[in-house]
């Protein structure tokens, strides 16, 4: 059951990094989105950055997102995860 827990995690962190790529979200959309908590979503994003990921957060009139600068997209990893399968 380790690696099926590992496996989980790497496709929940693919699946917020491809939500916050897109630029349109923040922690509770992301959280609603994906079917899991505040706190998961901003320890994923805390992971991502560990990573090399440069995600930002950036203010609005109405809230805040994320945003991946643009050297952080040429290494975007790819995968057929969807957000459904991130939830199971």
């Amino acid at each position: 059951m380790p690696y099926q827990r590992s496996l989980d995690i790497e496709r929940r962190l693919q699946s917020v990094l491809r939500l916050i790529s897109s630029g349109h979200f923040s922690s509770p959309m992301i959280a609603e989105q994906i079917g899991v908590s505040i706190p998961t979503v901003s320890r994923d994003v805390t992971a991502l950055r560990e990573r090399g990921y440069e995600i930002r957060s950036e203010r609005l009139r109405d809230g805040w997102r994320y945003v991946l600068a643009p050297e952080s997209k040429k290494v975007l990893p790819t995968t057929h995860a969807t957000t459904t399968e991130a939830r199971q």
